[in-house]
Parts: structure tokens; C-alpha cells; sequence
């Protein structure tokens, strides 16, 4: 029995990695458990999960962890990076939460170099199209994440 994943599967697991730690950020926003408390509940009730007979993805652990715990051990950090990169100038407290917990998940991407850039600005955008199908949120975080990563990663551009 073959047990590899293909690259699609692995690209759809990401995927589902992230817009996992976009709920859990916001989830650890708006109650006081830990990011172990929001990591185990999400690993035990969440990846794989079958909600109303739809199952949900299984996502990338290590991709998962990596960004709740770099999102809050760094957050001063990414909220400034953040702040300087909304141009309506309007503070990240001010913002959506959904939104916030999506430029906190992205901004802890871009600490790293293994992604590039571009491919994490269009995965926030497409976690945005699933939040926010019918708004300009997608455009919005579009460009709040191309000043982030431009600010973050300028050797990528």
C-alpha cells in the first residue's frame, strides 16, 4: 500500500493548514486558552473532522503549529508590520477579527523563507474567499499582504 501523498494533497492540506490557524487565532483572541489548549482542539476535533457528512481536510500539522505559535510569539511584531501596511491607515484594532487573525497567520509566513511570498499572499486571499465570499475583503487583504511581504521579504520582489 502506497501511503505518499501526491503534491496536490499536500498543497490541499496546507491549504486547510492555514484556514485552520486563521479560526484558531481568532478562537485564542476571543477566549483565554493557550496555543496548546486551541492546538490540541483543533488536532483532536477539527483535522478530519465530519461536520453535516462533509468531512474536513486534514491539514498540515507542522504548518499548523508552526503558524498559531509564530503568530503569537510574535504578534507585537506582525501587528506594527500590519499597522504600516493598512493603508486607510485605521489601527489592527479597529479591523475585523477575522481579518486580524488572517494578517497575524500570514504575517508569521512571511518570518519564514521556506514559502514563497507570493504563493502566501494567495492562500490568505483564497482563506479570505472563504470567509468573506461576497465582500472586498479578498482585494483588502490582497494588498495589505503585498505591503507586508514586500516589507518582510524584499529580496523576494
Amino acid at each position: 500500500m502506497n501511503t505518499s501523498l501526491s503534491g496536490n494533497q499536500k498543497r490541499k492540506m496546507k491549504s486547510a493548514s492555514r484556514l485552520y490557524a486563521v479560526q484558531a487565532l481568532f478562537q485564542m483572541e476571543h477566549s483565554n486558552l493557550t496555543v496548546e489548549m486551541v492546538r490540541r482542539e483543533f488536532l483532536d476535533h477539527r483535522f478530519g473532522a465530519v461536520y453535516e457528512g462533509d468531512e474536513m481536510l486534514d491539514g498540515d500539522i507542522d504548518l499548523f503549529a508552526y503558524v498559531i505559535e509564530t503568530a503569537v510569539n510574535h504578534q507585537a511584531g506582525i501587528d506594527q508590520m500590519t499597522d504600516r501596511a493598512l493603508v486607510a491607515k485605521w489601527p489592527i484594532a479597529r479591523i475585523d477579527p477575522t481579518l486580524r487573525a488572517l494578517f497575524r497567520a500570514a504575517g508569521a509566513e512571511f518570518r519564514d523563507d521556506s514559502t514563497p511570498p507570493r504563493v502566501v499572499i494567495n492562500e490568505y486571499v483564497d482563506v479570505a474567499r472563504a470567509f468573506f465570499p461576497d465582500g472586498k475583503e479578498p482585494k483588502f487583504v490582497n494588498a495589505v499582504l503585498d505591503h507586508m511581504a514586500r516589507e518582510a521579504r524584499p529580496e523576494a520582489f
